[in-house]
């Protein structure tokens, strides 16, 4: 996640390297790092966001913990003050601002809504399977499980549910990602595709899905989706190791980067949208047998260009 001229990484080698890594923009092509933390035990971290004014960071990951990093404070043997946990690993963790609340979802079945003041959940909603991901954009959160779930919920105040439905895609759901205006969210998956959903009615719009991160009949999984604040447009990062930006309302491909021929694993936009980070490591979609423990993790910063990005117009189709 980033915000202002801060960038939050999260690096996870389910093997030995996990931290939160915090860089700074000194220059214009520039990233030093700030500073670090790691999970109790270096436990992998799995995920992290940040809080509206930039001033924390909540994580969570193997160790089963939900933490807090205040930004310039060192916490003690640089592992985050614990504030909430699950049974088993937590998976995907937001931050609701009508509430001031943390959410975390686990594999344990758990969504868990926290206080960071008090040591017990403020809430907790029993799934009806493990979380792969989840994304808050204002009152709407989305959640992807296993067995291809998707809830939506309303969590402006107490969190609500909107609907609970089956993927569209036929396969394993990877990611989610809320549209920054509430009306829906793109869900994406192990076999190169992405699924537009509507949870409100908008004119002219209706939900649909294309393929994408294909090479012939060479198949890669999405891994991660990132939506731009401003035109609503957003990216896609896969195993193929290529980023591409498109544009849902005109169903059209805005941008293909070249492939750096390493699997892209998260990506983010900066608050201004000025700025677009994406991450290379292992995914594991191939499983241990294809793990190169030398390869390096590495992060790559791209200076967005408003007409990469920007929509373009009607066109018949993805291309």
């Amino acid at each position: 996640m980033m915000t202002g001229n801060l960038y939050l990484i999260h690096v996870s080698n389910l093997r030995s390297f996990n931290m939160i890594i915090l860089f700074m923009k000194s220059l214009p092509s520039l990233l030093k790092t700030k500073n670090t933390v790691n999970h109790e035990g270096n436990a992998p971290v799995l995920d992290c966001c940040m809080s509206p004014d930039g001033n924390t960071v909540f994580s969570v990951g193997a160790d089963k913990a939900v933490r807090m990093w205040q930004l310039g404070q060192a916490p003690p043997n640089n592992v985050p003050q614990q504030i909430g946990s699950h049974d088993q690993p937590i998976k995907s963790v937001g931050f609701l601002k009508s509430s001031n609340m943390i959410v975390s979802g686990g594999y344990d079945k758990m969504l868990k809504f926290w206080d960071a003041r008090q040591p017990n959940p403020v809430a907790q909603i029993q799934l009806p399977e493990r979380v792969y991901d989840l994304d808050v954009s204002d009152s709407l959160m989305v959640v992807a499980c296993a067995g291809r779930h998707i809830l939506t919920y309303n969590v402006q105040g107490q969190p609500q549910e909107h609907e609970r439905k089956e993927s569209p895609l036929k396969f394993q759901s990877r990611c989610v990602a809320a549209f920054p205006d509430n009306t829906g969210y793109a869900v994406g998956s192990i076999e190169g595709r992405v699924g537009i959903q509507y949870v409100t009615k908008v004119p002219g719009k209706e939900s649909f899905a294309f393929k994408c991160h294909r090479d012939g009949n060479n198949v890669y999984a999405v891994n991660h989706i990132a939506f731009h604040k401003g035109y609503g447009t957003f990216s896609t990062v896969g195993a193929d190791g290529i980023v591409n930006f498109w544009d849902k309302d005109n169903k059209q491909r805005l941008k293909g980067f070249p492939a750096i021929h390493r699997t892209i694993t998260c990506a983010q936009f900066n608050a201004q949208g000025n700025m677009f980070a994406y991450a290379s490591s292992y995914d594991w979609s191939k499983g241990s047998s294809q793990h190169a423990p030398n390869t390096p993790n590495e992060i790559f910063v791209h200076h967005v260009q408003d007409e990469e990005i920007k929509p373009k117009g009607k066109k018949s189709g993805y291309r």
